[in-house]
Order: C-alpha cells, then structure tokens, then sequence
C-alpha cells in the first residue's frame, strides 16, 4: 500500500496563503490569506456569514456587552443589520440604557471618551467618571438618562402590558426624534425602528431601564402616581416562536441563520424558539437553525450556554444536525477585536449602494403571531400531546 492510499481521505486540499499585498479588497484577504489555525477560524465564521448574505437566508443576530458605549453599533453593527436579511436582533436592557446618551448630548462630540484600561479607578470616581474598559463618561449622564427614561416610561403609549420588542420599538421611536433634533447620527434603537426590526431583550429586569420602572412601579404602588407599564413574558417568547416558525415554513428561503456575539443570555433566549415548538407545542418538523456562526470569549471547557459550541447545540435540537459540519462554526475571541473587518469584507459595493429591503418582521407580527396560534390549535395531535401533560404523574411523587 503506498503512501497515498493510506492518506486517501483523511487529507483536504492543500495549505496555501496568498500575499496580502496581492489581495485586490478585504473580502480576497478573508477568501484566500487566512490559511489555518486561528486565521481559518475567522475565516469560516465569515464563509458562513457571506452564505447567509448571498442566500437571503434570515438572520436572527444575538449581542451581549457594551457595544453602544463604545460606538460599535454604529461602526459595523448597523452596516450588517442592513446587509443581511435580518429577522430580529436579541441583546441586553443595557445596551438599550446606553443607546439614549447620544440622545441627551448638549455638545457636537459623544459624551462617552477614552480613558485608561488600567488607571486609577477610585480617583475616577472621586471626579465622577463611570468606566467601562478603556471608555468613560461622567455620572451625570446615567442621572439625565434616567430622568428622560422616566419620562418616557409616564407617556400613555407604555401604560399597558407589552412585548420587550414592543418596548423597544416605543423606545426607538423617540430617541430618533431626539436624535433628529439634536443632529445625531441614528442610534441602534432608532435604526431599528426605522427599519421595524424586532429588539428582544431576554432578561429584561436586568439592566438600569427597568429599575427606573421599579422605581415608578414603587411610587405607584405607594398611591403617588398611576403607572400602568409592565411586561408580557408569555408574549414575548411567543413572538420570538412566530418568528422562528415563519422562517421555517413562511419565509422565501424556508431556513434560518444566526450570528452569536459573545454568547450570554441573548444567545440562549434565541436559541429557545426550537425546544418551545418542538418539545413544549408537540409540532412536527420543526427544527434549529441552518447556519450558526459565533465569537464567544467563553472556553468551551466551562461548560456555560456561551461557550458551547453549534455541535453541542445539536444535541438540543437547536441547530439543524443535517447540516451543522458544514455550515457552523465557533471561535473563541473578543467580537469586538473582528467584526468590523467581517462586516466591510461582507458588506461590498453593490450592498453598500443598494441594500436590500428590510423585512419588517414588526410590522408583521401579529400576523405572524395569529398564524402561529392557529397551526397550534389545528393540530390535532399536538394539542392531545399538550393536553395529556397536564394529567401525567409527577416524578417529585414518592
């Protein structure tokens, strides 16, 4: 047996990088000079994302961290949320606090500057300066963004229970007009409205703009004010099911994609919408998702939801098993260090000019919340397999 027989197989196609300098754009950079090793990861993570683009697959993109304190969403999160077809956007009640302190600024630059990674903190704090890595503002702006948040939170429009997406998009609302008469440029929120692309916020009492709702619920509570705003849980993950149902089965490409950035409660809220359909609703051929990219800081050896990687996902019936070995991939690395590149290589020409109409899921949600209802309620052996739990033993009997 010669040698090539016993490698037959086992062995891909051979190892070459081009020069850099050769590479005509960034999107030649990632197709042809990242080789192996870590710059073949990065590379995968964008072969997947440029599949999901070109498809026109729907993308559902999870985020966790400070990526409006640090401009990030402007810089390449709203660049991609154009250039794909998003579906929805899952994130953290913080990053929606800090995406109104552009909307309170009173000058031309940001109120969020630079400052050292590892300076002193407690002098930070005597002269007022809340850091966030190496990006600080002065306290001032969390008391002004509470004041405006408080002030939303009174207008009749929140006096009802509501979706998280249903906040947001309110919340989006008004900070474009402030941003329109402040002469800013369109934060995360207010693109997102704009565009009525669902927000979700998987822990939603997690974060300083519910407190200021605690804060109203308190006073009302104490008979000081009427304050009528809260949250419909129940609604909320029914929605984000309607939405992952309707890519299934309603949308022109029948899958769906999602890019996970830095893993946390975001990425576990979107990876729900298959075990409800699948495990809780009884329905049949139902299934995760197609394509699975993500950067995640986590190590795959603590055994968290962020760090685990699409294979595991498998096992849980979120990420389709047909097709996990080819079209998933995870990478362990700060998403903040690679995603600008990612993105630019993504986005060329012809999306820079002509990005493709939104989907406006939004818009479309009760609709697509109704249909859901009614696939439920007409199927027969799914509503006898519900049903029949209600009447089953309990294990916790002895």
């Amino acid at each position: 047996m010669n040698d090539c027989s016993k490698t037959h197989g086992l062995m891909g196609a051979a190892v070459t990088g081009k020069p850099v300098t050769e590479c005509q754009d960034l999107n030649e950079v990632f197709l042809s000079a990242l080789p192996a090793f870590g710059g073949a990861y990065l590379r995968r993570v964008y072969d997947a994302m440029k599949a999901v683009i070109e498809k026109r697959i729907p993308l559902v993109v999870t985020c966790a961290g400070p990526i409006t304190v640090s401009d990030q969403h402007r810089a390449w999160l709203i660049p991609l949320l154009r250039a794909a077809n998003t579906a929805y956007l899952t994130v953290t009640d913080a990053i929606c606090y800090h995406d109104g302190h552009d909307c309170l600024r009173k000058t031309v630059e940001r109120p969020i500057r630079e400052v050292e990674l590892f300076g002193d903190d407690a002098k930070l704090r005597e002269n007022g300066v809340i850091r966030v890595a190496d990006t600080g503002f002065e306290e001032q702006v969390l008391f002004d963004q509470d004041a405006v948040t408080t002030e939303i939170l009174q207008r009749p429009e929140f006096q009802k229970r509501m979706t998280t997406t249903e906040r947001n998009y309110l919340l989006g609302k008004l900070y474009s007009e402030r941003e329109k008469a402040l002469g800013v440029a369109p934060g995360l929120l207010s693109t997102c409205a704009e565009m009525e692309l669902p927000v979700f916020i998987g822990a939603p009492a997690d974060g300083s703009l519910f407190l200021n709702s605690v804060k109203l619920w308190t006073l009302a509570r104490l008979g000081k004010i009427h304050y009528g705003f809260d949250y419909d849980l129940h609604e909320d993950v029914f929605e984000s099911c309607a939405y992952h149902h309707w890519g299934l089965f309603g949308s022109e490409a029948k899958s769906l994609a999602i890019l996970i950035l830095g893993g946390g409660v975001p990425k576990n809220y979107s990876l729900q919408p298959e075990p409800m359909l699948s495990q809780i609703f009884f329905l049949e051929n139902i299934r995760g998702y197609d394509y699975d990219a993500q950067i995640v800081s986590s190590p795959v050896t603590d055994g968290s939801l962020s760090s685990c990687a699409p294979a595991e996902a498998v096992s849980w019936g979120k990420v389709n098993p047909e097709t996990y070995t080819t079209q998933t991939v995870s990478m362990q690395g700060d998403y903040s260090t690679y995603m600008p590149f990612i993105v630019r290589a993504l986005v060329g020409k012809d999306l820079l000019h002509n990005p493709p109409e939104p989907l406006r899921l939004y818009g479309k949600r009760d609709e697509l919340k109704k249909n859901l209802l009614d696939v439920i309620s007409n199927d027969e052996e799914a509503m006898k397999q519900m049903m029949a739990t209600l009447s089953l033993p309990s294990v916790l009997e002895i």
